[in-house]
């Protein structure tokens, strides 16, 4: 019997069973879904920090020295409204991914494929259809249809497969730090205190001049402790561009172009088996 035949049909039954049963869709939409929700912390995180840093914007701490915390947190300022438009753009790519999965593993397109292969086992077993020229035909479509319905979940699972082992506990790391730099800029927000009315008696200015001085070297620790964090949130946020932009675009597209070339491989030995 020839070898060609019984490989192919059980590539077959492999297949319909794959489509059938839905196992890589439902590991893929595991997978994408994981993925969106981590986008979506990311990205409330970034927002959180964004609005925070409006909020206080103006504020002017008055000690002495006028210090404007604006001033202090205007460059990591404009770094999260680029990094919102890129997990914008990030987390759209991953809840299309969600769609398409949808739309992939729909009965309509498995049953085509499932009609396909049995048309295409059916040219390779019987020598008379196999010389219909509609045989060639039904090869190429079987690897398009086996294309539409696999490259979405294939694609969803490498790249998830590849973050899970080295992007995610490094996203994970600094979706936390810009939360806490949310923590700390609130903070240091709620501190500044209103200055004291003009009606004091001296004992209470005196008291107040003491107690504004104290809140001086602690405004100034914090504030200290301020910049440190913004710097460290600002590496965070490049990270985290770099890591949303390999998992979103570079991951995929390397996949895809990994996919093709097996396929056209695929389709070449099995044009010469």
């Amino acid at each position: 019997m020839d070898n060609k035949k019984i490989i192919g049909t059980l590539l077959a039954l492999v297949i319909s069973t794959i489509a059938i049963s839905g196992v890589a869709d439902r590991t893929a939409e595991s997978y994408a879904e994981q993925a969106f929700k981590r986008a979506l912390v990311t990205f409330a995180a970034a927002r959180t920090l964004n609005g925070v840093i409006s909020v206080v914007q103006s504020t002017e701490i008055g000690v002495g020295v006028t210090v404007s915390v604006g001033q202090i947190l205007d460059p990591i300022n404009d770094l999260v409204e680029q990094f919102s438009g890129v997990m914008l753009v990030a987390t759209s790519s991953l809840g299309l991914q969600n769609v398409l999965l949808k739309m992939t593993a729909s009965r309509g397109v498995t049953a085509v494929l499932i009609v396909a292969l049995i048309f295409t086992m059916a040219t390779l077993w019987s020598s008379r259809l196999a010389k219909n020229r509609w045989a060639e035909g039904a090869s190429r479509i079987l690897l398009l249809l086996l294309f539409v319905r696999f490259i979405v979940p294939l694609l969803v699972i490498g790249t998830n497969l590849v973050s899970d082992a080295f992007l995610v506990a490094e996203q994970a790391e600094a979706t936390a730090a810009l939360e806490v730099a949310s923590k700390d800029i609130e903070q240091l927000n709620a501190s500044v205190e209103t200055p004291p009315a003009a009606d004091q008696s001296i004992m209470d200015r005196l008291n107040s001049v003491i107690d504004e001085s104290l809140a001086a070297v602690n405004l100034s620790n914090r504030i200290a402790h301020l910049k440190e964090n913004a710097s460290h949130a600002t590496e965070h946020i490049v990270d985290l561009i770099v890591l949303f932009v390999l998992q979103t675009i570079i991951l995929p597209l390397g996949f895809l172009w990994l996919l093709i070339q097996m396929l056209k491989g695929i389709a070449q030995r099995w044009t010469q088996f």
